[in-house]
């Protein structure tokens, strides 16, 4: 497998290269240099495979001779061994449930693949790797239960101090071992800025071996295409064939795995990105211009992204026909009001209780479906709902089941560190605690 940088398609480099580099020092993201659709035979067989002989064939099939057929169905096996089931609540109308992980959450996905993927190709006397990672709340609990533990890897976790959910906050700060967390006086784009700086400065480089654990990481991307062609799978058993996806997007990695999934063959008839009042990429849709702005603090904080990191392998996928990406792809916003009244929509009309990006995620889709009868709707479910108790009124929030790796968090220290959201500072620690 090669891949090149969205900023120069006329790079090469190889996956463990791109794995551990993670950002080309051009500020693009890698990409596959090919793309090639699944053979028919896969398709035939889908409805009769279970997730991990899914993921087996979909990571082969991308990932040709990078990782050995054995090897890699060995670190399959390890990482997806959780369930990633799609549940009908009416006809036409069901939700993918991403959240049966040590973390609670899709990000786990890819941070127990990456990380596994990683201790693979770390050779014996080694540099220690440096894993950078910024998260608006999810992805960091599950890189931090991802990679703890992991010999010869560091984890540094930079998140918005005061713009995480308590127990998102908890599952960051309370692990200890080889991950360390920084709470940053600033925004999820400001945490996200800092990372990506220090891949490109000289003196970090030459004191560490540093690497991202971000969905820029093409590692984080590819194992999250796995429970798009599992739900497809799922669907088709049950005689549904013509579906769309509709996605909670804040970096816009999760439904950039969705497309790279129809790239490779998936017969999806529309993605829908759900945002909140972060709608950088709505305004797109609606104006042709991609407009970056600061982004919002909203309660469905893990889309609190006003630069989405992810949007620029979307571009590139679709760079030869913007046209066709804006067919195959809507996007829309909503405030916090509406996500409190979606939540208890999805409450009374199913007695089901949503988190506030799974919320978004069935309003956006159930919308879209008002004009678009007979298509079989799927709506993603990123989160478990208990990591996210103030969202909901008293009724709502008796019906959570909170399970107990949550309930063991409250008896556990915190521990952060807090910097400012200059790079300075952000440099200094790291240099100070080598």
């Amino acid at each position: 497998m090669k891949l090149y940088s969205t900023n120069n398609p006329a790079s090469a480099v190889s996956f463990k290269d791109a794995v551990f580099n993670s950002m080309p020092q051009d500020k693009g993201l890698y990409m596959p240099v090919q793309i090639n659709c699944l053979p028919n035979s896969f398709f035939e067989q889908l409805p009769k495979l279970t997730l991990p002989q899914i993921a087996f064939e979909v990571a082969h099939h991308l990932l040709g001779d990078a990782i050995p057929e054995n090897d890699l169905r060995n670190l399959i096996n390890d990482a997806v061994n959780f369930d990633a089931p799609v549940v009908k609540l009416q006809e036409d109308v069901y939700v993918l449930e991403l959240f049966h992980g040590p973390s609670l959450a899709f990000k786990d996905f890819g941070a127990r693949f990456m990380s596994r993927v990683m201790s693979y190709f770390l050779e014996e006397g080694e540099k220690q790797l440096d894993v950078l990672v910024a998260t608006s709340g999810d992805t960091g609990g599950a890189v931090a239960l991802g990679f703890l533990g992991v010999p010869n890897t560091r984890v540094t976790i930079l998140y918005p101090k005061g713009k995480v959910s308590d127990i998102q906050e908890l599952q960051l700060t309370t692990n200890g071992q080889n991950i360390r967390a920084l709470q940053i006086d600033g925004t999820f784009d400001d945490c996200q800025a800092l990372v990506k700086q220090a891949f490109v400065d000289d003196e970090l480089n030459e004191a560490f071996r540093l690497t991202s654990a971000n969905s820029i990481n093409i590692a984080r991307l590819i194992p999250q295409t796995f429970y798009y062609f599992n739900a497809y799978a799922q669907l088709l058993r049950e005689g549904k064939s013509n579906v769309a996806f509709c996605v909670p997007s804040g970096n816009f990695g999760n439904i950039g795995a969705g497309l790279l999934a129809w790239k490779m063959g998936l017969p999806v008839a529309k993605f829908i990105a759900a945002t909140n009042a972060n709608d950088t990429v709505p305004a797109y849709f609606k104006t042709g211009m991609y407009e970056p702005k600061p982004s919002v603090q909203t309660i469905a904080n893990a889309m609190d992204v006003g630069n989405p990191s992810n949007w620029a392998r979307i571009a590139d996928m679709f760079k030869e026909d913007a046209e066709a990406l804006k067919q195959l792809v809507e996007s829309h916003s909503y405030t916090d009001e509406q996500t409190h009244q979606a939540i208890k929509d999805v409450y009374n009309s199913y007695d089901y209780v949503v988190c506030p990006h799974t919320a978004i995620a069935w309003r956006a889709l159930t919308d879209w479906q008002q004009n678009h009868p007979g298509i079989t709707g799927v709506f993603l479910s990123t989160a478990h709902p208990c990591k996210f108790p103030d969202v909901f009124s008293e009724p709502i929030a008796s019906k959570v089941d909170v399970p107990e790796q949550v309930r063991a968090l409250a008896s556990r220290e915190k521990h952060a560190v807090s910097l400012n959201k200059d790079f300075a500072s952000f440099k200094n620690y790291l240099l100070s605690n080598g």
